[in-house]
């Protein structure tokens, strides 16, 4: 309003000084026109004021656009995702995302993409910290693993034990259908599993026997003997391979004795150890063994003539004879060995006369 009134006081002064008429070359303006132009003058101040009065509502009365908030639609976008614009979220009480109310935003949306609606929506989760939770998605359940000393065959868990047996049926099989030398190496397979297959050893002893390799029938039973020497049956059998040897005596009689303590029953066993030990001329000892072993078959007409024999050898003629005469009386011995009994005894008989 200074500045109107200001404006109003120039223009009046302005006016002469007296109202004779103008001063200076300046004529005096009659009231009438006077009049006319402080009206206009007055008119065009209060239009003025009225305008500046109603820009100034407009101004202060209208909505606040944030500054950040701009419109997308005819700018390219600089990257391949819209970058989206954080928007302040009031953070209501937990509850899920999907029931918070989300006040319209007053701008006008871009020609939106999926791959903008996701950015929006993850940002929104980062800024409320409720980030949607998928359903779990179903775990298969890792197969058991089998137990270390088992394995799995045709779906079955199979012990150690059952499998060293059936590799050892399957040998067999072999072995029936005439496949000798799958079976046997059946069988080697087997005494890798359990070396102390007895059944599976003494087969591929036999089996090795029938293929005329006696060396390795004999590796085959020592180092069975070598893990168990508490099997007289394959200590007798690994003897008769060492005692066919040439100068194998020495090793079959060591065999012998090693398992000797593990045989102290079995006739069969000492008759065998008397008839080493007298090849190797040991005939006191041979005595004894067929003694010891005459007293499990004392119908034995074999060891008889044994004994006949190392006693004989060993000096003692008399008891020779008896043992002689026995073995012949029992009347089960071979025509050659009849024979032969009955020479010694005539030679006893003999040597006694003199």
């Amino acid at each position: 309003m200074s500045l109107i009134n200001k404006m109003l006081q120039d223009l009046d002064a302005r006016g002469t000084p007296d109202a004779s008429g103008d001063a200076g070359g300046i004529r005096s303006v009659p009231e009438r026109e006077r009049g006319v132009s402080r009206a206009l003058v007055f008119g065009g101040a209060a239009g003025l004021t009225a305008a500046a009065i109603a820009l100034g509502w407009v101004y202060w009365q209208r909505p606040g656009v944030p500054p950040v908030l701009v419109s997308v639609a005819s700018t390219p976008a600089a990257v391949a995702v819209p970058v989206p614009v954080l928007m302040p979220v009031a953070v209501p009480a937990p509850a899920p995302v999907a029931a918070a109310p989300v006040a319209p935003e007053p701008v006008f949306q871009a020609e939106e993409t999926p791959a903008h609606d996701k950015v929006r929506a993850a940002e929104l989760r980062r800024i409320t910290g409720q980030p949607a939770r998928r359903a779990p998605a179903p775990v298969a359940k890792a197969p058991t693993p089998a137990i270390a000393s088992e394995r799995i065959i045709d779906g079955k868990q199979v012990t150690p034990q059952q499998r060293v047996e059936n590799e050892y049926r399957r040998a067999l099989g072999q072995l029936q259908d005439g496949r000798v030398s799958e079976a046997m190496a059946g069988l080697q397979q087997t005494l890798q599993l359990d070396p102390r297959h007895q059944g599976a050893r003494e087969t591929l002893v036999r089996l090795l026997l029938e293929a005329q390799r006696p060396d390795d029938a004999a590796r085959q039973l020592q180092l069975s003997l070598v893990l168990d020497p508490k099997q007289p049956a394959q200590a007798m059998m690994l003897a008769r391979l060492q005692f066919d040897k040439a100068n194998g005596g020495p090793a079959a009689l060591d065999t012998l004795m090693r398992s000797l303590p593990y045989a102290a029953d079995s006739g069969d066993y000492r008759a065998f150890l008397a008839g080493v030990l007298q090849r190797e001329q040991r005939y006191r000892e041979a005595a004894e063994q067929y003694q010891l072993a005459l007293q499990a078959a004392p119908d034995n007409s074999v060891w008889w003539m044994g004994l006949g024999i190392a006693l004989q050898a060993d000096q003692h003629p008399a008891q020779a004879r008896q043992a002689f005469e026995r073995a012949k009386g029992l009347q089960t011995l071979s025509p050659q060995l009849q024979a032969f009994v009955e020479r010694k005894l005539l030679q006893l008989t003999a040597a006694t006369a003199k």
